[in-house]
């Protein structure tokens, strides 16, 4: 950790808390310290949901500090394990992350929150990736955009930098849900610990597989997973978790999941 970003655990959740004032962008050395924070929830099996918040409540993020780039933090420097913001290229993370974004995610800030499985925005969130107007490319959104949102509204946000309001990005079908910035804090925790209590191995499978078929056909993929040639589902085909899915079901009771 460091004064700009800071972790709390609760029963299985981590919840990392960008603070940089005023805009909470991220310099090279925040990013590298989210990347280890990040790293570590991976790692971790006692973690099994992490949320991603910011101080404040005009900026969730500004994205790439441009002052720290001004002093010599070069745009292409390297942003750590999980490259920009610990989240963007982290490899093999197969656990839920949940975005809280309250205040504007811009540039760098909104592909944070795309890096995220799942958005709660408060209502006074907005989202832009004004890099167009600048004469650069919102790379991390360019791909990840068109996957959220419809190609031609993914296409208008990237062309024109405009702003997108909560109840439109919720409209779309970008974020969960939309509550008073007041209530967010409380929503996204009361999420993370609906997920807490799910399967592990089988959220650890979910996200595999989905990441997998981003870059192949239906057959290929589905033929990986009958095959068992994917590790999470390897894993959760011989899990406790599976027969106790089951017995749970014959025995009309709640199940009990150990991540095993």
């Amino acid at each position: 950790m460091t004064d700009a970003v800071t972790t709390t655990i609760d029963n299985h959740v981590l919840e990392v808390t960008l603070d940089r004032p005023k805009a909470n962008a991220i310099d090279l050395a925040t990013s590298r310290a989210m990347g280890r924070i990040f790293q570590n929830f991976r790692d971790d099996p006692e973690l099994r949901v992490a949320i991603v918040r910011t101080a404040g409540s005009k900026f969730f993020s500004a994205g790439w500090d441009l002052k720290k780039a001004a002093e010599g933090d070069a745009v292409d420097s390297d942003y750590g394990v999980g490259g920009f913001a610990g989240l963007q290229e982290l490899r093999d993370l197969n656990k839920p992350v949940i975005a809280a974004v309250n205040g504007m995610a811009v540039g760098g800030g909104f592909e944070l929150a795309l890096a995220a499985d799942l958005i709660i925005a408060a209502d006074n969130a907005a989202f832009a990736l004004p890099e167009i107007n600048a004469g650069t490319l919102a790379d991390a959104a360019t791909i990840r955009l068109p996957k959220r949102l419809p190609y031609h509204v993914a296409m208008d946000m990237l062309y024109t930098g405009r702003w997108m309001d909560a109840e439109e990005a919720l409209r779309w079908g970008l974020v969960r849900e939309v509550v008073a910035d007041a209530q967010l804090h409380d929503a996204a925790w009361a999420l993370a610990r609906t997920l807490a209590v799910g399967p592990p191995l089988v959220f650890a499978a979910i996200k595999e597989v989905a990441r997998v078929a981003e870059g192949s056909d239906f057959q290929t993929t589905l033929n990986r997973v009958t095959q068992r040639q994917l590790r999470t589902v390897d894993i959760l085909y011989d899990s406790e978790d599976q027969l106790e899915g089951a017995r749970a079901f014959a025995e009309k009771r709640d199940p009990v999941w150990r991540g095993r």
